[in-house]
């Protein structure tokens, strides 16, 4: 939840809005109205905010030039327009943009004008009007996948209620605010921030420790802490950069393959008697989700300044991704994986070597991914002021659950769209195979506020829990401590943790991101299992059906959506296909002569 003061006038006002936790600032250039704004207050304002918040310019009917220059001279980040401004005009504004529409019934149909940019939705009289209204209408816009602001009357007495209803990306107040016309009361704009926070929940971040709930924080050595907290201040501010998820998204169009294909599995719903989509991620470039994450943490680290890069991988594809990145950036790459995954996934090892990356074989241990994961927390420990640990998954120490969520969200926000596009609404069941978590979260996280919606989670039971040899720390593990953060874990009555097993080496891991604890716990979402025969069974059963191969991890959700499509017929069913199988066929074959 972001929140924007506007209309503010002084220095001082600028900087109490800033204290109290405002995400934006709001300065007013449309002349003749309250709170306008010459060049030079503005400026002052300008340099008071710079780097702590998003800067705004708030425009109506305004040329280009004019934006152009107000733009420039007062060092805006953003600009929000509040007049007819037409979609070419908005379309040719080389800025971030937030369009502001009335709320009334036609706000679809005009929404759709303007498709790629925010939007603030106000009153139906007008922009800047002070008054309240509908903020349910602003909720199709946020179920499609826009981002939207709530403006109109919001204050601290009902910011709390509208928020609750419309679930937006931020909200916006200014004349409910002020304690006399153009001053801010520090009270009432304290209070504001403070009642808008209180009604999103934690889906959007976690607290102020780092814990979703009960599960998360920052479990790290001391000569961690500062790499830790320097990346947390890196991350926060970029969150607010709008330059920096423009980068991110033109990376993703234009070179990781983004938009997926969201694919109606015909045959496989005719057979299961459900309609069924698959989210295509392994069409992405390097054959999984994992690169949406690896450019993401890339980009970070060049703005960190950060050259070396060191990263673990189980099934490879988080390997082959952070090699790829770094290649992609002229950045160092060295990788942990475990000689087990390595034997497991020689494909991928090659891959990364030819890639540019050194593949360090972890030979202790079970010799899989958690010990892959141990090593690279070593050399991070040792190597920190020139290294950049690029974590694949939803784990570790905070920001690394909340970052990789985010930068895997893009998943579910394509799907939002897609699904409503191809069928008119949201899907009934959300299907996705759970290791640490990152491409279960990136399908989930933007259908959190969407309780019709079921998320059902697939962990890996491996030979059956009743053995013991399993990855299903959901389903048969308990809180602990692992690898920076609290969560579930496998491990015994001292903590000791137990070794892990599955089919899948991706998903052969002893704990899980702690915002999927956390999803357990409160109920939002619903976590299985599947066993290495049923994956094998259902890795065959969909390259059969329909001409796909996936990897053996995804296998694992293909075998949940067999079973839920008998006991749920007639349901819209999205699964997330996480990655492609090539990696798999060497040991599919093994393990299917062995079977036979």
């Amino acid at each position: 939840m972001h929140v924007k003061i506007c209309g503010l006038t002084s220095v001082a006002d600028a900087r109490m809005a800033i204290e109290a936790g405002a995400d934006a600032i709001g300065l007013n250039f449309v002349e003749g109205t309250p709170r306008a704004l010459d060049p030079e207050c503005a400026r002052e304002i300008s340099r008071a905010a710079a780097g702590r918040v998003l800067r705004v310019g708030v425009f109506r009917d305004a040329t280009r030039e004019r934006v152009a220059e107000l733009v420039e001279s007062v060092a805006l980040d953003a600009v929000q327009l509040h007049g007819e401004e037409s979609p070419e005009y908005v379309a040719d504004l080389p800025y971030p943009v937030i369009k502001v529409l009335a709320g009334d019934a036609t706000l679809p149909a005009r929404a759709a004008r303007y498709p790629k940019v925010d939007l603030l939705i106000d009153h139906p009289s007008g922009g800047g009007s002070g008054q309240s209204w509908n903020y349910e209408l602003a909720r199709e816009l946020v179920s499609r996948g826009r981002r939207v602001w709530l403006a109109g009357g919001l204050s601290p007495e009902n910011v709390g209620p509208a928020v609750r209803a419309a679930r937006p990306h931020g909200v916006d107040a200014s004349s409910s605010l002020e304690s006399e016309p153009g001053r801010k009361s520090a009270q009432r704009v304290r209070a504001f921030i403070e009642a808008a926070r209180a009604a999103s929940d934690s889906r959007d971040r976690p607290d102020a420790r780092g814990y979703f709930g009960d599960y998360g924080g920052r479990f790290v050595p001391e000569t961690l802490v500062p790499a830790v907290e320097e990346l947390s201040e890196t991350y926060d501010a970029l969150c607010e950069d709008p330059s920096f998820w423009d980068s991110l998204r033109e990376e993703r169009r234009t070179y990781a393959g983004r938009p997926t294909p969201l694919y109606f599995a015909e045959r496989v719903s005719e057979d299961l008697g459900c309609r069924v989509y698959l989210k295509r991620e392994e069409l992405a470039h390097t054959g999984a989700h994992k690169i949406n994450n690896a450019i993401g943490q890339a980009l970070i680290a060049r703005r960190m300044g950060k050259r070396r890069i060191i990263a673990e991988t189980g099934a490879g594809q988080h390997g082959v991704a952070t090699a790829t990145a770094c290649a992609r950036y002229g950045l160092e790459c060295e990788v942990y994986m475990g000689a087990e995954d390595m034997r497991r996934q020689a494909l991928n090892v090659f891959r990364m070597e030819l890639l540019g990356a050194r593949v360090h074989a972890v030979e202790s241990g079970s010799r899989t991914l958690k010990d892959a994961m141990s090593e690279a927390l070593r050399d991070w420990a040792t190597n920190v002021r020139t290294t950049y640990y690029l974590i694949g998954s939803t784990a570790g120490p905070d920001p690394y659950p909340r970052l990789v969520r985010d930068l895997q969200a893009v998943i579910g926000e394509e799907v939002r769209e897609q699904i409503l596009a191809a069928e008119g609404r949201l899907p009934d069941i959300l299907i996705a195979c759970i290791g640490g978590g990152s491409n279960a979260l990136g399908l989930f996280h933007p259908f959190y506020d969407e309780p019709q919606v079921q998320m059902v989670g697939v962990e890996a039971a491996g030979e059956g829990l009743t053995l013991g040899r399993h990855s299903a720390p959901l389903a048969a593990g308990s809180p602990g401590v692992l690898h920076g953060s609290r969560s579930y874990v496998m491990q015994d009555d001292a903590g000791q943790i137990f070794p892990a097993h599955s089919i899948a080496a991706g998903l052969d891991y002893p704990g899980v991101g702690p915002e999927h604890a956390f999803y357990k716990d409160s109920g939002r979402a619903e976590y299985v299992y599947a066993t290495d025969a049923e994956a094998l069974d259902a890795f065959v059963y969909l390259a059969r059906m329909e001409g796909i191969i996936p990897a053996f991890e995804s296998a694992h959700a293909i075998a949940e959506l067999r079973k839920r499509a008998a006991r749920a017929p007639g349901s819209l069913i999205v699964l997330n296909l996480s990655g492609r199988g090539d990696k798999d066929v060497a040991e599919a074959r093994d393990l299917l002569g062995k079977k036979t």
